[in-house]
């Protein structure tokens, strides 16, 4: 599971010293706890690492916008900062699809769901969303969806 991967790792880079991995490990765990109390009154996912898949995507964007609103911002060292983080959650992270891959896994997808209209985009999402997080960048998944369906 990612978690025990997460919770392993931690435990390694604090042995070794290593306070910049430490410190990103620990944001990792803090999100996930965050979004566990935020579960506390709906219901939880199947499937943990769906879970932190999601948190991991989450982060790992939020560390993209922040290195480019720093390059742009002439803060070169803020942005390395940024990447650094960006690598240890990008570590933890399901293996991308390619785009191909994921138009293909979209369209058969869309064919199982009988869906034939963008009106069924928003049942399709929410099957791309639980059977390939953290797998397909999602906000290209919606332009791939429209697609699926117009086509």
């Amino acid at each position: 599971m990612l978690r025990d991967d997460i919770k392993t790792a931690t435990i390694t880079s604090m042995k070794a010293g290593d306070s910049a991995r430490t410190g990103t490990l620990r944001l990792i765990a803090s999100s996930l706890k965050n979004r566990d109390i935020e579960l506390r009154t709906g219901t939880p996912p199947a499937d943990d690492d769906v879970l932190v898949a999601e948190v991991l995507s989450k982060m790992a964007k939020q560390r993209r916008e922040s290195i480019e609103m720093f390059v742009l911002g002439n803060r070169p060292e803020l942005a390395d900062a940024e990447r650094a983080e960006l690598a240890i959650i990008e570590s933890f992270m399901p293996a991308q699809m390619s785009p191909e891959d994921a138009r293909a896994a979209i369209a058969a997808l869309v064919t199982e769901l009988g869906a034939t209209s963008v009106k069924d985009m928003g049942k399709v999402m929410a099957a791309v969303k639980e059977r390939f997080a953290g797998q397909v960048d999602m906000g290209a998944a919606g332009g791939m969806v429209k697609a699926a369906l117009a086509g």
